[in-house]
């Protein structure tokens, strides 16, 4: 089950989401729904469109069930498939 404690591990398609820092200092403020993610990206729709948002160096507020959380970027820069299996395995490691 997807929820805020363990957000990073899961498929981030479909939640709400908020850029609150980026090295791009245009993309902070743009929020909506994920609707896409590659290993080095995410694709937000907003009211105007769909937002191309790089993951590295950036951090977004995710908001499920009402809750919100801020995950850095660098901490999901994965291919969401791969996410998953890395992440599990080094929970395993601590």
């Amino acid at each position: 089950m997807r929820d805020l404690k363990n957000i990073e591990m899961h498929e981030l398609i479909g939640v709400k989401c908020e850029v609150i820092y980026s090295t791009n200092k245009l993309q902070e403020g743009i929020g909506g729904n994920i609707i896409n993610e590659t290993y080095h990206t995410i694709v937000i729709r907003d009211d105007k469109g769909d937002k191309i948002i790089q993951k590295k160096g950036a951090k977004f507020r995710i908001e499920i069930n009402g809750n919100e959380r801020i995950v850095k970027g660098d901490k999901i820069h994965y291919r969401p498939h791969e996410r998953t299996k890395k992440l599990v395995w080094r929970r395993k490691k601590w």
